[in-house]
């Protein structure tokens, strides 16, 4: 046998006993999925995001791979006829939007509980609140006694990071009456986008934060109807 012969055939052995022991690349590498999900990068947190001291409490730091990154708070273009200051809530796709000059808006995700689908047309924010009183109504307290403590005739839950409105509150008004429609944060930001099990229209508490600071009391708020939750009825209790 030619030195040659000898040395392609040692060369094909050993390669092949290399590729069985997985040392030598043999194109992509197939990696079980348990382990791809072990070693996914998280992330990278922005600032807005960040834990926050407020008021003398302390908000944790959003984790945001719980929340997709459409639902990020961002700065988009947005047409619409609505005049600068106004705020549009786009429940269907779970969106906020805070409009503002040129053709451009500050986009929230939201949460949208049960009561957020209860109400729809156009309103005010006749006013807000920091770190508010959560007073649940009569006949939610009639539904689950053990919200009784909490009652408007107990005065309510005081302010803290396990109170349901949040760190803000934005309180909707139409023909000068309160809608009971409100705008509050919530510590479960796992469940910006989703359709919740209670509540009106919930945010992360940093981006209701942000949303407190830049919109006006007395500012038009327009809610749009998700059809496919409430029907038409929808827009007849909002008298559209």
């Amino acid at each position: 046998m030619s030195d040659f012969a000898f040395s392609r055939r040692h060369f094909l052995l050993g390669a092949s006993a290399l590729a069985l022991t997985g040392c030598v690349s043999t194109g992509e590498t197939k990696r079980p999925a348990a382990e791809l999900a072990a070693n996914k990068v998280k992330p990278v947190t922005p600032a807005m995001y960040y834990a926050v001291w407020d008021e003398g409490y302390q908000i944790p730091e959003v984790d945001v791979s719980k929340i997709p990154e459409k639902f990020w708070r961002a700065e988009v273009d947005y047409m619409t006829d609505e005049k600068p200051g106004t705020v549009v809530v786009d429940t269907p796709n779970k969106y906020l939007y805070h409009i503002k000059p040129g053709g451009r808006a500050t986009r929230y995700g939201i949460g949208v509980g049960k009561d957020g689908y209860a109400w729809s047309g156009r309103a005010k924010i006749a006013y807000k609140r920091k770190w508010p009183r959560w007073t649940p109504p009569d006949e939610m307290v009639a539904r689950n006694p053990a919200l009784e403590p909490y009652s408007i005739a107990n005065g309510g839950m005081g302010p803290g990071l396990n109170n349901p409105l949040g760190a803000r509150a934005h309180y909707i008004h139409k023909d000068g009456r309160d809608t009971i429609y409100r705008i509050h944060g919530s510590p479960e930001y796992w469940t910006i986008g989703k359709s919740v099990s209670s509540g009106c229209i919930r945010m992360v508490n940093q981006d209701v934060m942000h949303l407190y600071d830049n919109v006006r009391d007395g500012s038009d708020i327009v809610v749009i109807p998700d059809l496919s939750k409430t029907g038409q009825a929808h827009s007849v209790m909002a008298g559209a």
